[in-house]
């Protein structure tokens, strides 16, 4: 069984391990809690037996008319049993008072989140992966 949660006070870095499969720079522990405690609202899965995080999914937002979902995620051996729909429509609920929220994913996902209810738009994106892996920083262009 899956419980899922809002409240993140008991959460810890040792907690959220295992996701951010494929990344080619995942963020460290420390970022990923950060960001999650940093986060407008905020929805973990756990998992009843063991009490381990298997999802969660953040938004951000200004609180008044806009919100913003980064990150989805649900460990693999979690995938498939719907823990990510009701991520996302757990984190929608908590946001119902905005006018818009938006996301962006890869074209393969699309029809996954279109599912949920939401509606294709196109975007634009920068991209500094350096952030997550100084160690890999590209050299500038001259």
């Amino acid at each position: 069984m899956i419980n899922y949660s809002t409240d993140l006070s008991g959460l810890a870095e040792q907690d959220l391990s295992g996701f951010f499969v494929g990344w080619p720079a995942p963020p460290t522990a420390a970022q990923h809690l950060a960001v999650l405690k940093g986060s407008y609202r905020v929805v973990v899965a756990l998992d009843a037996g063991t009490g381990h995080v298997v999802g969660f999914v953040n938004m951000i937002s200004d609180g008044v008319l806009t919100g913003f979902i980064p990150w989805l995620e649900v460990l693999p051996e979690y995938q498939g049993k719907g823990i990510g729909g009701q991520l996302v429509r757990r984190v929608l609920a908590e946001a119902e008072h905005l006018y818009s929220v938006d996301l962006t994913c890869d074209e393969p996902l699309r029809a996954y989140y279109e599912k949920l209810g939401m509606l294709p738009l196109r975007g634009m994106a920068v991209r500094r992966w350096q952030v997550l892996a100084p160690e890999r920083r590209v050299p500038a262009e001259s």
